[in-house]
């Protein structure tokens, strides 16, 4: 008797920090049938924060670790990471990502940047989880990527701890309470907040796309492992 092979329609290999705690069920709950996701953590934030560039070679070693799992692709997923050295340094992350591995790779930031574009969105209103020094960083980047920041908020958050048990209805209520009648999009930050599932009310309720970290690097691994299902719940972005 013979018998057929299991296998996966994709695997995804995620790289998040040490202190994410949302990624992993997020994806798991979201993710549609047949696409295996694979996670490998390491220290970025809190105590391990450093420059990108000194990060560069352990995330290399993470990617390279995922490798071993056959990931089709490989996200390096954190919002705050891959923005804070500028346009050009995340570019260099995933090139060097995609290199080490022979793989597509994205970022939370490319993932981002191809959301918006898709949505023909280039007038933002953006909230970060943080206080205004981390907002201010991530504020940069999206001016540098050429978006127009038409209204903005640091929400001030004291922590990890914070960031990942604040109920989804807040974010709904932060964005509901943002939204500019100039902005294209609203875009809700971080890879370790409970937004991805205030997406479908804050839409209803105003009109306009939502998009938050991990519903982006979501939508661009699938896109780019060539995964063209549309998954309920998570706007309009999953429909493109």
């Amino acid at each position: 008797m013979s018998y057929a092979p299991v296998v996966p329609r994709a695997r995804i290999g995620f790289i998040i920090p040490s202190s994410n705690r949302m990624v992993e069920p997020q994806m798991q709950r979201y993710l549609p049938a047949g696409i295996v996701p694979h996670f490998t953590r390491i220290g970025m934030t809190n105590r391990h924060k450093r420059p990108l560039p000194e990060l560069l070679p352990k995330i290399l070693e993470a990617a390279d670790l995922l490798n071993d799992s056959k990931c089709d692709v490989i996200v390096f997923q954190c919002t705050g990471t891959s923005m804070s050295g500028g346009v050009d340094m995340d570019h260099h992350v995933v090139e060097e990502i995609a290199k080490a591995t022979s793989r597509p790779a994205i970022s939370t930031a490319s993932a981002l940047n191809a959301a918006f574009t898709a949505l023909g969105a280039r007038r933002l209103a953006f909230v970060s989880e943080t206080a205004e020094a981390g907002h201010a960083k991530k504020l940069a980047y999206l001016r540098e990527a050429g978006f127009e920041i038409v209204a903005d908020r640091a929400v001030g958050l004291a922590g990890s701890d914070a960031y990942c048990t604040v109920p989804p209805e807040f974010w709904r209520d932060t964005g509901l309470a943002l939204s500019a009648d100039s902005a294209e999009a609203i875009f809700l930050s971080c890879a370790n907040i409970s937004a991805i599932d205030a997406i479908e009310e804050l839409e209803a309720a105003t009109g306009k796309p939502v998009v938050t970290s991990n519903q982006a690097a979501l939508w661009s691994a699938l896109r780019t492992a060539g995964i063209r299902d549309q998954i309920p719940r998570l706007g309009a972005l999953m429909r493109r």
